[in-house]
């Protein structure tokens, strides 16, 4: 009965010719897994296959094409087998059109799983916005593909590792784009999305800092006008609504002390403002092996009516088949998943 109430995860490979079809085998070996969820592999079972030989795992595979047929044993990848192309023409390490048309529709079958109820939730490989391109599916990642597909139009991307939860003000846009983004509405839905986010972390009243745009937050109005117009309006409507929360603050302040716990949640007002604090935290490189000794971090999409979470590392093409990829982001992604779905639950 316990058994039952584990939430069935759809756990896609990402591209084939990456990393992704890898970390997710490799994520079936960690207890973890089975302790928290009822796994499922989606993609195509012969990629699954290679990727466990040339890691010279002990797993067995167990085909399937519906998720009624699945063991959920430790030990047994169950793979719902797409059967998109012929591991013949797969081109490991590569860049190509085929590779990345059948990382996208693996996407798309992950999220109508879901939709449909089969699934609790998805957990996402990574894929490689090139391929997919390259292929004709004109999206910037992930978050994209599920806010079209679930027809969601106001959603985040939230980072996690260990005391650092970050969401975006944007995202995948340019950095001139993305300061004419910097709206007091924009930044108000970015607020909500974290507090709610925390909340369904377990954190009761989120403490959230808001981070300014410019160097030193424009030091009142020496670099900039952005803080004074836009962030810092929002800020004081936030606090009119009863959230908790600080800003603007310069970034290079805000996001050490939310490492330290002074802060629940972020909001970053671009994509690398809010990634690169992250990634220094979650991503450690090895110098005298020449490779990431870890990679950890969960990425999160806010505001859909599935879960979604995510590894937070790319595609890593140039160690592909090699056997030496990390699973911590993998595992950490699919515990994240299960968080949620725990929360979604309780609060039914």
């Amino acid at each position: 009965m316990m058994e039952n109430r584990k939430p069935i995860l759809g756990i896609t490979m990402g591209d084939p010719a990456s990393i992704g079809p890898e970390v997710a085998v490799k994520a079936l070996l960690d207890s973890r897994v089975y302790e928290v969820s009822r796994p499922v592999l989606v993609g195509e079972a012969d990629v699954f296959e290679q990727a466990i030989q040339f890691c010279g795992l002990d797993l067995k595979v167990n085909r399937i094409s519906k998720i009624a047929d699945a063991k959920f044993e430790k030990g047994t990848a169950d793979v719902f087998d797409l059967k998109y192309m012929n591991i013949a023409d797969l081109k490991m390490g590569e860049i190509t059109a085929e590779a990345g048309d059948v990382s996208f529709r693996t996407v798309v079958k992950n999220i109508e799983l879901a939709l449909a109820g089969e699934i609790d939730g998805t957990v996402t490989g990574p894929i490689n916005k090139e391929s997919i391109q390259k292929a004709g599916h004109i999206f910037a990642g992930h978050t994209e593909i599920y806010a079209h597909y679930t027809d969601t139009k106001k959603y985040g991307m939230l980072l996690v590792e260990e005391n650092l939860r970050v969401v975006h003000v944007s995202t995948h846009v340019s950095l001139r784009q993305a300061c004419d983004l910097v709206k007091k509405e924009r930044i108000l839905d970015t607020i909500y999305l974290i507090d709610d986010a925390c909340k369904k972390l377990g954190v009761i009243n989120p403490k959230i800092g808001v981070a300014g745009l410019n160097p030193h937050a424009s030091d009142g109005g020496l670099f900039g006008w952005e803080e004074e117009q836009e962030i810092l309006p929002a800020v004081q409507e936030a606090l009119k609504r009863g959230f908790n929360v600080e800003g603007p603050i310069p970034a290079d302040t805000l996001f050490p002390k939310a490492i330290g716990g002074v802060y629940d949640g972020c909001v970053a007002m671009y994509h690398d403002q809010g990634h690169i604090p992250f990634k220094t935290v979650g991503f450690n490189w090895d110098q005298s092996k020449g490779q990431m000794k870890s990679v950890r971090g969960v990425n999160i999409t806010l505001g859909l009516p599935i879960i979604r979470t995510s590894v937070d590392h790319g595609t890593a093409m140039e160690i592909a088949g090699r056997g030496i990829a990390s699973p911590d982001a993998m595992v950490l992604a699919i515990e994240y998943a299960a968080k949620l779905h725990k929360s979604k639950k309780d609060n039914q």
